[in-house]
């Protein structure tokens, strides 16, 4: 019989008062890699943990399985989450609901244009999954000819951002267009616009890098992270300046568990650093309260915008770290969030896309309605 080892993260007393965490593994990987932790048998913990429930020991804290992590990322995955020709009664009936209380944004363009009237719109868009397709190389995520000419009407019509977990460098890279403001790193990194035919690297355009001391610790992390995962076939660790992720697209299923037990196990000497999901990646971030929400309240700070009445901010996104600027527009009371989603999600926006080509509709018609509106003034 095999024994299921156990190892205990903070080494404190078991039936102590103090917190403790546990991760439960078959894997052979944490006892040869981290010899420091200790290695209880499964029956052991078990009687302990009897015993601490029979004490009513509140203080005992086991941590988030690595098996919700896995969930939670094959929930979002569209592949498997599409709708089907055996859909029962009860989940078209969910869609329905859902598509009531978040109508398509094309249905409800007027609604949306009508608020907007004599106020300044102010565009935000998220990357991945809202500008390009989301693929299995993320290296190859780009967008479309018209997607990129509709991003720079936008641009020409609206003060407008991209707000994404990757890179400034290669979000640019991928969308080419130098007159709006990229928030990259979830927001931890802001430039603004530079002239259209400038590269020019220095920092005069850096608005704000919230996060700039975390620089070398996510560096090193990277390092880490690349070495420890390299025997994983189709893992990816992608740098993101001031925060990195882990692509489990390329990745054999069976593997993911393995792969995420590594990711763990690396941050366990890193406290100052957080691990969350998103559409099959694990991503790093540092722990300070910063996210796309801010991001976007900064923004608008930035642009004069922090108290105006007159401004009504437009957010498209399609993953769970654009809920947080969902969210702040929900506080607000100002704008209106988009999310881009062929099925039914928990959500603070207020409207729903279905992919980047209604997006890519949405956008020209917003860009059009500008247009006339500017021509009968």
């Amino acid at each position: 019989m095999t024994n299921q080892n156990v190892i205990v993260s903070d080494r404190k007393p078991i039936l102590g008062l103090k917190t403790f965490t546990v991760s439960v593994s078959n894997s052979p990987l944490f006892s040869n890699s981290f010899p420091t932790y200790f290695n209880f048998p499964r029956r052991k913990l078990l009687k302990l943990l009897e015993a601490a429930d029979k004490n009513n020991n509140n203080n005992l804290v086991v941590a988030p399985k690595i098996t919700s992590l896995i969930d939670s990322m094959r929930d979002s995955s569209p592949t498997r989450l599409r709708t089907s020709s055996h859909d029962s009664v009860s989940d078209i009936d969910d869609k329905t609901s859902w598509i009531v209380r978040f109508p398509s944004a094309l249905n409800m363009f007027d609604e949306i244009v009508n608020a907007a009237k004599g106020k300044q719109i102010v565009m935000f868009l998220d990357y991945d999954g809202t500008l390009s397709p989301i693929v299995e190389d993320p290296d190859k995520a780009f967008i479309t000819h018209e997607m990129r000419d509709v991003v720079k009407d936008v641009a020409s019509s609206f003060p407008t951002a991209i707000v994404t977990g990757r890179s400034i460098d290669k979000v640019r890279s991928f969308v080419k267009v130098n007159e709006i403001y990229y928030a990259g790193s979830h927001g931890m990194d802001i430039e603004g616009p530079t002239n259209e035919n400038s590269y020019d690297k220095s920092n005069e355009r850096v608005l704000f890098q919230p996060a700039r001391e975390f620089l070398p610790m996510i560096e090193k992390v990277v390092k880490i992270l690349e070495e420890k995962t390299k025997w994983i076939p189709g893992a990816m660790v992608e740098n993101n300046k001031f925060c990195l992720s882990v692509h489990f697209r390329r990745v054999d299923e069976k593997r993911w568990t393995a792969l995420a037990e590594v990711v763990k196990s690396v941050l366990i000497d890193y406290p100052k650093l957080k691990l969350t999901q998103g559409r099959k990646v694990l991503e790093i971030r540092p722990t300070i309260k910063w996210d796309k929400g801010q991001a976007l309240n900064f923004l608008l700070k930035s642009l004069g915008y922090e108290n105006s009445e007159d401004v009504v901010p437009v957010y498209i996104g399609d993953d769970r770290t654009d809920e947080d600027a969902f969210k702040v527009l929900r506080e607000r009371g100002q704008g209106f969030g988009i999310l881009v989603s062929k099925v039914p999600k928990d959500t603070n926006a207020s409207y729903s896309l279905q992919d980047p080509s209604q997006v890519n509709k949405f956008l020209e018609r917003l860009v059009e309605w500008k247009r006339k509106t500017v021509g009968a003034e």
